[in-house]
């Protein structure tokens, strides 16, 4: 996937070459009415992406870094953010008190996504090395719980699809292990984090893998993660640069 790469800014954004497209539905927000923006910055490089925090900051939109396995990281701002619900019993669909989450989707310039809930990768398109097609559970993902809930299940189970092959109703077993508090650098600040390690198993495949996670301490979000989307497929590593409001 040729994600949206730039090079440092510079204050003036002088020497970017900037393409925004803006779609915009009635009462859409970054405060979430059904947020429907889509916003796309190229600029041809191989590096790195690094922004200033006040570079960050001055953009009117979530984002993040991002970075398939070992490639160059790439900035990522929120396309779409959708209030709704699958049909069916799936991640998408929380029940009881635990509230809906909305849908994150963000887009790169050549049209590949990722789409978040509540920090987790549930479906990805267009990425070369395949996709994350669906995550389907009867339970609510722990994530959406809120981990650093002491009473939070830190167990969960579900079924992923995925492609390429015909890879569709793989049951999946979750375990997360809280591993304790750190302290990351995000937007060339130092935060408190509490850090967590899901190691999931597919045993239709004989196979188990570990994702990370490090959440805010105060309302369990996600900040940083390192995610597997499904057995055969890259890590993707995401760090939120501005959550979504």
């Amino acid at each position: 996937m040729d994600f949206i790469r730039l090079r440092s800014l510079r204050s003036s954004f002088a020497l970017i070459t900037l393409t925004v497209f803006v779609s915009l539905t009635s009462g859409c927000s970054q405060n979430f009415k059904d947020v429907n923006d889509t916003m796309s910055l190229a600029f041809l490089g191989e590096d790195d992406a690094t922004l200033s925090a006040a570079d960050i900051n001055q953009l009117p939109y979530a984002s993040l870094y991002a970075r398939v396995e070992d490639g160059p990281q790439a900035f990522m701002v929120l396309a779409l953010a959708e209030n709704k619900t699958y049909i069916g019993n799936s991640t998408h669909t929380m029940t009881g008190s635990a509230p809906v989450p909305p849908l994150l989707k963000w887009l790169s310039s050549d049209k590949g996504m990722l789409v978040t809930q509540a920090g987790r990768l549930v479906k990805t398109l267009n990425l070369p090395q395949g996709n994350v097609v669906d995550i389907q559970s009867n339970f609510t993902d722990p994530l959406v719980l809120g981990l650093h809930k002491p009473n939070t299940p830190k167990n969960w189970q579900y079924t992923l699809d995925w492609q390429p092959g015909y890879h569709f109703g793989y049951k999946a077993l979750s375990q997360f292990k809280d591993e304790g508090k750190q302290v990351i650098m995000v937007n060339e600040q130092p935060v408190d984090v509490l850090y967590f390690v899901e190691t999931i198993s597919v045993a239709q495949l004989n196979q188990s893998y570990k994702n990370e996670y490090w959440l805010s301490p105060v309302n369990g979000q996600v900040i940083k993660t390192r995610q597997k989307p499904a057995p055969s497929l890259p890590y993707i590593e995401l760090t939120i640069l501005k959550p979504f409001a």
